[in-house]
């Protein structure tokens, strides 16, 4: 039934217990999205870490406003004031910085193109954030600039004041960069070399600019130096300025494209993307592509402020890894390589960490976007073809950052779980070659030779995180192992990754019931603090990661003495004061103080390896207790806010935890093809997938007191399991939910009900 705009002021208005109205209006789920959320951030607390993206999913640009300084991570952060370009960006965080960065800033008056001196205040109330679409007045030169993008361009419109000193800043940043005004073609072109995780070869990001207005003042600039009159300057810093008179609400239109191969590269990309698109005809089908995508997921019933941020939790998640490939003058995919320096064939992305997003946002790629990951899985082909090793974390190339080799998760999982077309076999190589050696910049293991010898990397030679090491190449072991069955591949072969999968066992220590940091002897380090953050762990103490045991809870479960003391630490988790140890950074790291802050004990969802320990209730046979937390986690540490997550986002992965969360499921075992259960969000969810059935899940009763799951209809059938299969999934299918404010201590309790465990695998 439509709702008018008034019933949309009356829903938000409403207590979080009225889930039985559908969101209308005239609303699409592009409109509920705050590009804010998150944002609100500074490094010694996120709330996101997070920026505006205006791009298109998955696209290989993308443009936000600059409120920090040139090489600032924090680019973007709310509670700023002024605004010292608009800036074409690649970063997927603050902590990883950027690449293939330029910036575009309008002014009047005195020019000045330093970044303090063109800066401008501007003000949230007059800022306009849409994920297509990007609009702010700059108080201080009395202009406003507008933005709307495609995958490898933008269009921007600058409506100027009556003025004879109207300006243009382009700025290629500093490390070496070009610029060149041609005054015949109202345009400039250049590149910039600036990236912040490297070693990266011929690296260039040339761009191509024109402008819709005659210029009537041409300057080039060295840093801040004027270049004479020169009109090309190629040098460490440089910058462009053009100016021109302008009436009162004059819009003045500039074209931008750019590309990581060449000039022309970027001219054919702004011809095929923009053609002579308007900038409101490239707006509106900006806002058509990300409707489009978005609404594989819809939703209905909850309150507006559940819908919003369920959605700007998905556009979150519709970004990374992005795509660093272009589309030649023959129509074919090619991609600048940063492992070689050189053009190649085929696909490439870049920007993402596997440490983070193997764990949810991947296996949301498999279920809604399973296309798309095809092409990532190409791309990672032409990883390990052109580099020698499979990325852990790009950015473009190998970042010598976090621990694991998850890479096996990723590939292993998109295989497991139906995606075909592609060369597995060339993956399975790759993830065979990666296990068993230790390679430059977090590629491979580190510590490799101690983990095949001993069975876990020990604490006591010189490898840091050592314990976290063990336990995420423990689960990547089983990832392959499954990936090597489904390949028909020997025994013989899949049996030693089989054995390996169980070495999280090595570091059990049953007098504190905790993972522990073992030494090459064989002795566990002493003295032993489970509140220590670091040291044997990442990012996190052994109250997070003794959870990390993704593919066999239950043999977890037995080294803890059976179920019901598997549960009680579970439920300490919570009960636990926020206490933490920093001696290891010598500082508090913002995802302690996050921690601490949450009012959740020991719970860090602000950070990934905690986030699946709620699901794993289902499998100690207490599932109400998922269902609770689950709910409450959603409830207290997620808004469409620019303070509205607990943590770092992290390339979607902590917006994933979210939506899965939403429909009622989450994969702790991405490579298991099951789906834990959880308890659904909203009174009806309906997901389309791209083989054209649907998973519609209906929760007609859910409230915010009607938490908990008493029946589950699969089918028309009564469903008692406390999980779903990915397969079964893709033939379609009914979930009913018959909720209730009291748990059902009966439903999913018995031995047959639980998850998949390699140690109870027949």
């Amino acid at each position: 039934m439509k709702k008018t705009l008034i019933n949309l002021t009356l829903l938000a208005a409403l207590s979080t217990s009225v889930f039985a109205q559908k969101p209308a209006g005239n609303l699409s789920p592009v409109d509920y999205i705050n590009p804010l959320m998150g944002t609100q951030s500074k490094p010694d607390l996120s709330n996101g870490n997070t920026y505006p993206a205006i791009a298109l999913p998955w696209g290989m640009n993308f443009w936000t406003p600059q409120t920090g300084k040139m090489g600032s991570g924090w680019q973007y952060t709310y509670d700023a004031d002024k605004i010292r370009g608009f800036k074409q960006t690649h970063q997927p965080s603050p902590w990883m910085n950027d690449y293939g960065q330029f910036a575009i800033m309008p002014m009047t008056g005195h020019l000045n193109v330093s970044q303090d001196g063109r800066q401008s205040w501007f003000s949230h109330k007059t800022e306009i954030v849409k994920p297509y679409y990007y609009s702010v007045y700059l108080a201080d030169h009395d202009v406003t600039t507008e933005i709307t993008t495609t995958e490898r361009t933008a269009q921007f419109r600058f409506t100027f004041p009556k003025s004879d000193s109207s300006f243009i800043v382009i700025d290629a940043f500093d490390k070496g960069s070009h610029i060149k005004i041609i005054p015949k073609e109202n345009k400039i072109v250049g590149y910039s070399t600036k990236f912040a995780s490297g070693p990266l070869k011929n690296f260039r990001n040339y761009f191509v600019i024109y402008v819709d207005k005659p210029f009537n003042l041409t300057r080039v600039y060295k840093d801040t130096v004027l270049a004479g009159d020169s009109l090309s300057v190629t040098t460490d810093h440089a910058l462009a300025a053009i100016g021109f008179k302008t009436t009162k609400g004059e819009k003045v239109g500039m074209r931008v494209s750019s590309s990581f191969i060449s000039l022309e590269q970027a001219e054919l990309s702004l011809q095929r993307e923009q053609g002579q698109d308007s900038f409101d005809v490239t707006k509106q089908k900006g806002r058509d592509t990300w409707n489009k995508t978005l609404s594989r997921v819809t939703v209905e019933g909850g309150n507006i402020d559940q819908i919003r941020t369920f959605y700007s939790c998905m556009y979150r998640m519709l970004f990374f890894p992005n795509k660093l490939y272009e589309i030649d003058k023959n129509n074919k995919i090619v991609h600048w390589s940063p492992y070689n320096g050189k053009t190649e064939p085929g696909y490439m992305f870049a920007g993402t960490g596997f440490w983070d997003t193997f764990r949810a946002l991947y296996p949301f790629l498999n279920l809604v976007y399973p296309s798309i990951n095809k092409e990532m899985q190409e791309g990672l082909i032409n990883d390990y073809k052109e580099g020698g090793w499979l990325p852990e974390w790009s950015s473009p190339g190998y970042s010598d950052v976090m621990v694991g080799n998850n890479s096996a998760s990723v590939v292993a999982e998109a295989y497991l779980k139906g995606l075909r077309g592609y060369d597995i076999s060339t993956l399975y190589q790759a993830l065979l070659h990666d296990a068993n050696n230790e390679g430059p910049r977090a590629a491979g293991r580190r510590g490799v030779e101690y983990y095949n010898k001993l069975g876990y990397v020990p604490y006591n030679v010189k490898i840091n995180e050592n314990a976290a090491r063990t336990l995420e190449y423990a689960y990547d072991d089983f990832a392959i192992y499954q990936l090597g069955k489904a390949l028909h591949r020997p025994a013989s072969e899949t049996d030693v990754y089989k054995k390996r999968s169980m070495n999280y066992r090595n570091l059990f220590d049953p007098s504190t019931g905790l993972m522990r940091g073992k030494n090459e002897d064989g002795t566990f380090q002493s003295p032993f603090n489970p509140f220590k953050w670091g040291d044997a762990f990442t990012e996190g103490n052994s109250w997070h990661y003794t959870w990390s045991v993704f593919h066999d809870v239950q043999g977890l479960i037995n080294l803890m003495g059976g179920k019901k003391q598997f549960v009680t630490k579970l439920d300490s988790v919570f009960s636990l004061p926020p206490t933490f140890d920093d001696s290891y950074y010598h500082f508090v790291i913002h995802e302690i103080r996050e921690m601490q802050i949450a009012g959740m004990g020991q719970y860090a969802h602000g950070n990934q390896p905690i986030q699946h320990m709620i699901y794993l209730y289902n499998y100690a046979g207490e599932p109400w207790k998922t269902q609770y937390w689950a709910r409450e986690t959603m409830n207290k540490l997620y808004k469409a806010t620019p303070d509205g997550y607990c943590g770092d986002e992290d390339n979607g992965q902590t917006s994933a935890w979210y939506v899965f969360s939403a429909m009622g499921f989450y994969p702790v075992c991405p490579a298991s093809g099951q789906y834990v259960l959880g308890a659904p969000l909203f009174s009806k969810m309906t997901i389309s997938l791209e083989n054209g059935k649907k998973i519609v899940i209906n929760a007609p009763k859910n409230s915010a007191s009607n938490k908990y799951l008493n029946s589950l209809n699969y089918n028309g059938k009564v469903y008692d399991n406390t999980w779903l299969s990915h397969s079964a999934l893709q033939q379609g299918a009914v979930l009913n939910f018959d909720m209730s404010a009291t748990p059902n201590k009966q439903r999913g309790t018995k031995a047959e009900d639980v998850p998949y465990s390699l140690s109870t695998d027949k």
